[in-house]
C-alpha cells in the first residue's frame, strides 16, 4: 500500500505497530500510518524526513503502561508523538533512528 509513494532507492528499514495505526521507517524517512474512521479504509500518511529531525526521546513500555512512546521534534513542525504496543522493539526503533540523525 505504501510502495507507490517510495522514491527510487527507497527500501523498508522496520515495521512496527501502533495502537491502532503503524509506522514504516525506510532509509530516506519515516511514514506514519493514520488508520482513520471505524471502518478504517480511508489511511493518511504523513512523510517524516530523518533530515529534519533535531531530537528524539524513547519510553519502553512499564507494568502499567503497556504501550512504548516515540517523540520526535522536527525542524518546522514540532513534536510528533508515536506509541507503539508493548512488543515493539524500541531498541531497533532507536538504532534506526540514530543511524541516519546522529
Amino acid at each position: 500500500m505504501i510502495l507507490p509513494i517510495f522514491v527510487q532507492g527507497e527500501t523498508i528499514l522496520g515495521t512496527f505497530k501502533t495502537i491502532r495505526d503503524g509506522v514504516v521507517f525506510t532509509n530516506k524517512r519515516i511514514i506514519a500510518i493514520n488508520i482513520q474512521g471505524l471502518t478504517g479504509k480511508k489511511k493518511d500518511f504523513t512523510s517524516l524526513p530523518y533530515s529534519k529531525i533535531q531530537a528524539f526521546s524513547i519510553e519502553s513500555a512499564g507494568v502499567f503502561d503497556l504501550d512504548s512512546e516515540l517523540e520526535l521534534w522536527f525542524s518546522g513542525l514540532g513534536k510528533v508523538r508515536l506509541e507503539f504496543v508493548s512488543n515493539a522493539n524500541v531498541s531497533e526503533i532507536a538504532r534506526i533512528i540514530s543511524s541516519f540523525v546522529l
